[in-house]
């Protein structure tokens, strides 16, 4: 295919010094990173990891209100 592409120019400067460094032709330049940026927005469109969060509730008798004494009767149930 054949089309006309405007390039920014730090994107030409990188372009060209790829060129340099590995001999390859403009069009295969363009190509080769092409390829690799489109393959690599494949990957980042897979399904992120999800936590899913799960009540653990507390023992009976014990609440959220008074954190000094849920703290004391937990470190008291663990010394059990």
């Amino acid at each position: 295919m054949r089309t006309t592409l405007s390039l920014d120019d730090d994107v030409a400067s990188l372009l060209r010094k790829e060129m340099r460094r590995s001999g390859s032709s403009l069009k295969g330049a363009v190509n080769h990173f092409l390829r690799l940026g489109l393959m690599t927005s494949d990957q980042q469109r897979k399904k992120p990891f999800v936590v899913t969060p799960q009540a653990l509730g507390l023992p009976p008798g014990l609440s959220y209100d008074n954190v000094a004494d849920l703290l004391e009767e937990l470190e008291e149930a663990g010394h059990r």
